[in-house]
């Protein structure tokens, strides 16, 4: 497995009956849910909570988001999510980006990417960051120009 960033923030999740659709796979909208888990997850880890934006009446919210199914999933295997942050402007704009694997055959199941900008949340108007935004997400910026790691099977 190839990530297309180096060091990205990872996360395991295992397909349940619950996220399996009539076509025997999981559904689309699941991976919308898992992205949005590993990305919450991926700001915590750098500092930044859900309470963190209440207090600060500030978040990141989806403008545009683009998913790229490549392979389908099914019950019972392990996808391991991977999310960076690429760029932060310092004002109103973040993008994260997704690459999701299958470890057990090494297949890229999706690719997505979204564009985030910074709302008021009391107004939902956009608004500038605030410092402490900027502070933890723009040192997690991943560059396409650092080298990427390859995943092993141990």
């Amino acid at each position: 497995m190839q990530w297309d960033l180096p060091h990205p923030y990872t996360q395991s999740i295992t397909v349940g009956a619950e996220h399996v659709d009539g076509l025997h796979h999981a559904n689309n909208a699941e991976y919308v849910r898992w992205c949005e888990q590993a990305g919450w997850a991926h700001s915590a880890e750098l500092g930044l909570e859900v309470a963190n934006y209440q207090d600060l009446d500030r978040g990141m919210a989806i403008r545009h988001a683009e998913y790229d199914y490549i392979l389908a999933a099914k019950q019972g295997d392990e996808l391991l999510f991977g999310t960076w942050l690429t760029r932060v402007d310092g004002r109103l704009n973040m993008t994260r980006r997704f690459q999701v694997f299958r470890p057990a055959d090494g297949a890229l199941i999706l690719r997505a990417q979204w564009q985030l900008v910074c709302i008021e949340l009391s107004s939902g108007r956009p608004r500038r960051m605030p410092q402490l935004f900027k502070d933890i997400y723009a040192p997690a910026v991943v560059s396409a120009d650092q080298p990427t790691v390859e995943l092993s099977d141990e």
